[in-house]
């Protein structure tokens, strides 16, 4: 039976980027020039950068700056010193001032504008502008309570897969850190996101998630996949039933978000995704993201975190950790795949993948990336 004319499973079996596009270091580089230059990139979530403090960042191959003034106002720079290259910011949080001095020689810029004020010591020549001599800026917006940084001299909007109001339902501004994990994975950044684009692996290798999205047991991500489906049938809930969100139990861990629709509460999980940097999943009682930072061309930093009302945080004996379990377990299964993939890719005898109908998410994300490369994906 073919597919119904809406679904979104592929009508051929198309082939995935080159293998040598997940080690090669070249390749690597390119995109670090494109991809990580060129895209917006969190930086993490408001709340949790105080009033009056610089952050040290890593945006694809560039360090920056990030301050966070004493009235809250944003500013980013990269983290260089105009007069001889050295790192203003060596610490990954320090306080900030009204002025941003460089370690090394003393030069001083306003921290709210970049511009330079001071060259401490120094006695230029009449030949030298301080107003030519600001730190380089860098782009910085905030939605949702993230902070996200874009290296571009002309960045273009922001742009999650299902639009800017998608969360809008959720109290986002609101909402508070309660659990975060840091993780290093031995694979490329993008072999991440592929095995994020789809479900086949499911049935395998998550058991736990499986047994909460019994849809994810038959190897897709979403009804429209499935065989015989048609536009005209009823939605049914994603989780199993009972179930409300993603706890160990299924039952949510605190009070229920009151301004939610009931799609959105039926669905029991809402994924958001922003190439290359992360991915979001909003549930009825809280909120999870994680992000991702290519370190090399064979690893990748993976950093989870789980977001709560200040409410739930305070309910007696509340533990964001045990909250957090589930997912962690899900991650964990999920690194597992990702380093066997990566070793993998490096068989003489592989070249690159033959992606199946159900990949089309992957499919998406390739001809992304090749977009994004331009002229750079070739050798």
């Amino acid at each position: 039976m073919a597919p119904h004319p809406q679904s979104p499973l592929l009508d051929h079996c198309p082939e995935g980027l080159p293998a040598r596009a997940c080690f090669d270091p070249n390749w690597y580089a390119r995109e670090a020039r494109t991809i990580w230059a060129q895209n917006w990139v969190c930086a993490g979530r408001l709340a949790d950068l105080p009033p009056g403090t610089q952050h040290r960042v890593q945006v694809g191959a560039a360090s920056v700056l990030l301050c966070r003034a004493k009235d809250g106002g944003l500013a980013a720079y990269h983290n260089v010193c105009r007069h001889r290259g050295a790192e203003l910011c060596r610490a990954a949080q320090a306080p900030l001032a009204k002025l941003i001095t460089c370690p090394y020689h003393g030069w001083a810029y306003a921290a709210a504008d970049g511009r330079l004020v001071s060259v401490a010591h120094a006695t230029p020549t009449a030949d030298f502008s301080k107003a030519d001599h600001g730190l380089f800026p860098v782009a910085v917006l905030e939605w949702a309570g993230f902070v996200f940084l874009n290296l571009a001299a002309d960045p273009g909007p922001l742009t999650p897969d299902v639009g800017l109001h998608f969360l809008d339902n959720w109290p986002m501004q609101a909402l508070q850190t309660g659990h975060r994990m840091v993780r290093d994975l031995a694979c490329n950044w993008k072999v991440f996101w592929e095995n994020y684009s789809e479900c086949l692996h499911c049935p395998g290798l998550h058991p736990e998630l499986c047994a909460l999205v019994p849809l994810y047991g038959t190897g897709i991500m979403g009804a429209s996949e499935a065989r015989g489906w048609t536009p005209d049938q009823p939605q049914r809930p994603n989780l199993r039933p009972g179930a409300a969100s993603w706890t160990m139990t299924g039952a949510p861990c605190g009070a229920e978000f009151a301004g939610l629709a009931p799609d959105e509460r039926r669905n029991g999980y809402n994924f958001v995704t922003l190439y290359p940097t992360m991915f979001i999943v909003a549930h009825v009682d809280h909120v999870r993201a994680v992000r991702l930072e290519p370190t090399g061309p064979e690893t990748t930093r993976l950093t989870a975190e789980w977001y709560f009302l200040p409410e739930t945080l305070a309910q007696p004996g509340f533990d964001a950790a045990k909250v957090a379990a589930f997912a962690e377990i899900v991650l964990a299964q999920d690194a597992e795949a990702v380093e066997m993939n990566q070793r993998g890719l490096h068989s003489p005898a592989f070249s690159r993948a033959r992606l199946m109908p159900q990949e089309y998410e992957i499919h998406r994300f390739h001809r992304w990336v090749q977009a994004q490369m331009g002229d750079e994906v070739q050798p």
